[in-house]
């Protein structure tokens, strides 16, 4: 080879390096910050404002695709087709099942992100098919009339935080991974949970500091804690400042109080609400709501507003720098996910859409929605014997998409209520028998040729949900006015019972309905919620004895409208069982029957004084004095004695316990530190308060079922 032969020779190598090599940005070696930093050198002021949407554009002279934010995943992968659909997100909180819910959305991320992997792989790019998922819904549920409580792990804040944590853990897998699984987002920050007719006006004000720290925070910050990726604002005003460009919540509580490094992304619609006219109307036009709403720490919009950034930049409301510090939290995050690399070299790209609702899913969905089942009258009618025939009725029994819920997906097959029922007994009857609101015509009980009717009612999501634009009675804008069961239905049982039937009612609904007439009435009561793609199936397995209940209310069932407070009053006085006082519900919170029975014995503590700071364990010797196997949800809960103002009692810790017949188990329960936190007027915080506590424990909250121990914090 010649001198000139090598020359060319590394010269020609020296080219394909050059044309082989890749900028910082496009390099998996370097840190996500790294790469974020780099792109960020490269965009103009409006590349990176596109870049701040939820419809995020392409940005193709350097090679960077588009991305949709915006994800469902409620209670299985939303609104793209195909998907493993378990029960609503209130049934799957009357589990009471941590791990559970933990097996159920990892689950859900297995198959987020095969349909990821197919999206990808066809070049698909459009909404729902990214992996940030708005989810969970960790609003407190403080009123039945909401809506939007179906969406909720319930109405108390330890229960909605543990369970909510788990949610987190499910989707987004390993921390430690270098690449996220997706994303969680805990939502709506903060202080909101309806009305939903006036929700982009609202101004939850007037807070008691206490309710906030106590009630309406904790589980935002329990998810903060466990390292949920996004928050998102709400819709409504905090103290007259739209929680988009609330510093208090974002600025103080969120980033500085809590160390949030995450992104803040907004409801959708939520910064047009900020100068909209008839809306919050706090800015007076989109470039000063924009502005403010990203100075304040809201990184990403639902929407399209921010497209005015530039505008807003050249009016001196923003600076780049400003912007530049919210795009880079969004960048960061899309480089964790591996959202800006090939897809196919992700630790789960072997992911496909074999496993999107196969067998094993859809028997874990089975297996959640027993234990989301809550029997709440048994006058020994249950469990039937299969050979036991009933009629079937009422309009929820043969109504597969109620049995959805919300924001859900589409499963393969959906067992509806009658459907599982005869499967049981194939000569069980079916008879719609009355609408929600109307008796059908003809309808007769006294021709109903079986002894025994199952009558499936309830409400719906078509009229109970996220501000819906329908008209009927006891409904407005996807919230209640009143929590009794509509009337029609009222009569159809009464009907029933008077033609000598003996009644199985089976409630379904997103929400805690008035039952006090049907308690007297049925002679059994199951609260089924939106059960899923399963929902037919189980309730048939309990109803007929082959499967033993064990859910628990995540709520309190109140027993008519006047223990009701004012709806737009977020004062919790009065609310929940927490703050009952006298008033007694009909159904208490954590409530639930068996087919079994347990006898709690004489608990003990690990210790009977602790200091600020310190865990104390409690141990409860829990007995099956039935005759079958069952599980028991053993609660424990916690009251500083001279604490007259703050709540009657409050969960702290909770476990499932299966035992076998004549058995006792020792069910143990640690109380860490923060179970004696209380909010603290001088410091502005939560802070564990010294003084003699009760700790009470049993099957539920009510007062009479529960035991007590004394211990002394110092």
């Amino acid at each position: 080879m010649t001198l000139k032969t090598i020359i060319l020779s590394a010269a020609f190598a020296a080219t394909i390096v050059t044309a082989q090599a890749i900028e910082p940005y496009q390099d998996p070696s370097l840190s996500p910050e790294q790469r974020a930093d780099d792109l960020i050198s490269r965009l103009t002021l409006e590349e990176k404002t596109s870049l701040m949407m939820d419809a995020s554009h392409a940005i193709e002279r350097l090679g960077i695709k588009e991305y949709n934010w915006w994800n469902e995943a409620l209670h299985g992968v939303g609104r793209n087709g195909l998907a493993t659909m378990f029960p609503q997100t209130i049934g799957l909180a009357s589990t009471w099942d941590a791990d559970g819910i933990y097996r159920a959305f990892t689950i859900v991320s297995d198959e987020a992100r095969a349909k990821y992997n197919e999206a990808r792989k066809n070049g698909d790019y459009k909404r729902y098919t990214g992996l940030t998922f708005w989810t969970p819904n960790v609003n407190i549920f403080r009123d039945p009339r909401w809506g939007r409580g179906q969406e909720t792990y319930g109405e108390d804040p330890y229960l909605a935080s543990v369970l909510g944590t788990q949610v987190v853990r499910g989707l987004q897998g390993d921390p430690d991974s270098k690449v996220r699984k997706t994303v969680a987002c805990a939502k709506h920050y903060a202080v909101h949970s309806g009305p939903e007719k006036t929700r982009h006006s609202f101004d939850a004000k007037d807070i008691d500091p206490r309710d906030l720290h106590e009630t309406y925070l904790p589980a935002f910050k329990a998810l903060v804690d466990a390292g949920v990726g996004q928050v998102m604002c709400a819709y409504n005003r905090f103290e007259s400042e739209p929680c988009c460009s609330n510093k208090k919540l974002l600025q103080q509580i969120l980033r500085n109080d809590w160390g949030y490094q995450g992104i803040v992304v907004s409801d959708c619609g939520a910064i047009s609400d900020l100068h909209a006219r008839g809306h919050h109307e706090t800015y007076p036009n989109v470039e000063s709501a924009s502005a403010a709403a990203v100075i304040s720490g809201t990184d990403l919009e639902c929407g399209g507003d921010y497209r005015n950034l530039p505008r807003a930049v050249e009016q001196g409301l923003i600076t780049e720098d400003e912007i530049n510090r919210s795009l880079r939290r969004l960048l960061v995050m899309r480089y964790e996910l591996g959202e800006m690399d090939d897809y196919t070299a992700s630790p789960w790209a072997g992911l496909d859409m074999s496993i999107v609702d196969s067998q094993p899913h859809r028997d874990f969905s089975l297996d959640m929605t027993r234990k989301s089942l809550v029997l709440l009258k048994n006058n020994g009618i249950l469990p039937l014997k299969r050979s036991t025939a009933v009629a079937i009725v009422g309009p929820n029994a043969d109504n597969a998409q109620m049995q959805w819920g919300n924001y859900e997906g589409r499963p393969s097959y959906t067992f509806t209520i009658a459907e599982g029922l005869k499967n049981k007994n194939a000569a069980s009857t079916y008879d719609h028998a009355c609408d929600y609101f109307k008796i059908d015509e003809g309808f007769d009980p006294a021709k109903i040729k079986e002894d025994i009717v199952v009558f499936v009612g309830g409400i719906s999501p078509d009229f109970e949900g996220e501000e819906k634009p329908v008209d009927y009675p006891g409904f407005i804008g996807g919230d209640r006015t009143t929590i009794e069961l509509p009337a029609a239905q009222r009569e159809a049982i009464a009907a029933l019972k008077k033609a000598g039937k003996k009644v199985i009612f089976v409630n379904c609904s997103g929400s805690a309905v008035a039952l006090t007439p049907e308690n007297e009435i049925a002679d059994a009561i199951l609260q089924a919620w939106y059960p899923g793609q399963a929902g037919g199936l189980a309730v048939a397995d309990i109803i007929y004895g082959d499967y033993n209940p064990s859910g628990r209310l995540p709520v309190t069932f109140y027993a008519d409208d006047s223990q009701l407070p004012d709806f737009n009053d977020y004062s919790m006085v009065g609310r929940t069982y927490r703050f009952l006082g006298d008033k007694k519900p009909l159904y208490h919170f954590g409530y639930g029957l068996s087919y079994t029975t347990f006898d709690y014995g004489k608990g003990r503590l690990s210790r009977k004084s602790i200091n600020a700071g310190e865990n104390v364990r409690v141990t409860v010797p829990v007995t099956n004095t039935g005759s079958r196997r069952g599980t028991e949800v053993v609660q424990v809960y916690v009251r500083r004695l001279d604490d007259v103002a703050g709540p009657d009692r409050s969960l702290r810790a909770f476990a499932r316990q299966e035992i076998m017949p004549g058995r006792t188990a020792d069910v143990v329960l640690d109380l860490d530190a923060e179970a004696f936190a209380s909010y603290d007027p001088e410091s502005g915080r939560m802070g564990i308060v010294p003084g003699k506590y009760e700790i009470s424990y049993g099957p539920s909250s009510a007062p009479e079922a529960l035991k007590t121990l004394s211990l002394t914090v110092k």
